[in-house]
């Protein structure tokens, strides 16, 4: 075992930065804009990940992150600093996100491709099991006490990561497209790509969020080795803009 205080906050940032990225390839550019898709082992694979560190539901992630794309910036986004301010979606970004995933009628109208299965039934709509089954590897690892602190750093950084990309993405950093949202390249570091906000909304069926000079994508490296490996396909090999960009 890991006894160590700081081997469990780093193992906490690993276990953060391997959520973040499996989030944003599979939750984000594969279920929800169908930007790439992957082999039935690697899904197998991202919906256990994706269960035991953060208990999400794919579908209701799709469902609020495509009536977010369908909404943006105007009443009826699940979770706008425009409209509700940066420090409301910033530090409740998980209660806002709750009130669109618990309603089975949005869920059901914007995530109607991903209807639950048996696994879903049988483990995967279990969030409190997934996340335990997390944890209790956390504590083989380190140990009870320290699992804890792990588990608390993990949880305080995805959340905040999670919800940054909202709220610094919609008020701070570059525009280069006449979108709303904004690229942040420092917090494209830190959540995996999820930064290039302004370039996701300009192309958002692309896989690669990275488009001008200057900007690092730290998923498409991976996206690539899986594109490599036969394990995943993209849908444009160059970001495709949208034909037209509301305003």
């Amino acid at each position: 075992m890991l006894r160590s205080p700081l081997a469990a906050v780093v193992g906490a940032v690993l276990v953060t930065q391997l959520a973040l990225f499996v989030t944003t390839i599979w939750l984000h550019r594969a279920l929800s804009h169908r930007a790439m898709t992957v082999t039935p082992g690697l899904t197998r694979l991202f919906r256990v990940v994706t269960w035991i560190t953060t208990g999400i539901r794919p579908r209701q992630w799709v469902a609020v992150h495509r009536k977010h794309h369908a909404y943006t910036d105007v009443e009826g986004d699940p979770h706008s600093p425009v409209l509700m301010g940066f420090p409301k979606v910033q530090l409740l970004n998980a209660v806002l996100y709750r009130r669109v995933a618990r309603d089975r009628a949005e869920v059901a109208r914007y995530a109607r491709d991903l209807p639950a299965d048996r696994w879903d039934h049988l483990l995967f709509d279990h969030a409190l099991l997934g996340l335990g089954i997390g944890i209790a590897i956390l504590c083989v690892l380190f140990g009870p006490w320290l699992a804890l602190l792990a588990a608390l750093v993990h949880v305080v950084l995805y959340l905040s990561l999670n919800a940054a990309v909202n709220a610094v993405g919609h008020t701070f950093g570059k525009r280069p497209h006449p979108n709303r949202a904004a690229n942040s390249q420092w917090l494209a570091w830190l959540a995996a790509g999820e930064g290039l906000h302004n370039n996701h909304h300009a192309a958002p069926t692309s896989a690669r969020l990275s488009m001008g000079r200057g900007e690092v994508d730290p998923a498409w490296p991976v996206i690539r080795f899986l594109v490599r490996r036969g394990w995943a396909n993209v849908r444009h090999a160059q970001p495709k803009l949208k034909q037209a960009v509301a305003a």
